[in-house]
């Protein structure tokens, strides 16, 4: 399962190469210029730097991991962009194809 948000900011570069460098003591990590991947026990983590913003992929194989990954990487973002009164990101997920239940999703009686 995938996750996608976008911090919006011009210190885009800086944030992607503080978490990748925070987290190189403890997981593996390739840092490019504009690119950073993390690997975490919980999941990846995909960062694409460019002058207007920062784009974050999370990618887990449950949601409860998916959840936890984006909470993990928010709060870490959230710190370091301090100063840009950053809270959280929003978060959009990419559900596999078929998984999800529309019938449930309308209210559908038939699907209880």
């Amino acid at each position: 399962m995938d996750s996608h948000a976008r911090l919006t900011t011009d210190r885009a570069a800086r944030y992607m190469a503080q978490l990748g460098k925070h987290w190189s003591h403890k997981f593996p990590v390739l840092l490019g210029e504009a690119d950073c991947e993390i690997d975490l026990p919980i999941g990846r983590c995909v960062m694409r730097a460019d002058r207007e913003g920062l784009d974050v992929t999370a990618t887990a194989d449950t949601p409860e991991g998916l959840s936890k990954l984006e909470d993990v990487i928010a709060s870490h973002l959230a710190r370091f962009a301090f100063h840009e009164g950053v809270a959280t990101l929003s978060w959009t997920r990419a559900w596999p194809a078929g998984s999800i239940d529309l019938s449930r999703m309308r209210g559908d009686a038939s699907a209880r």
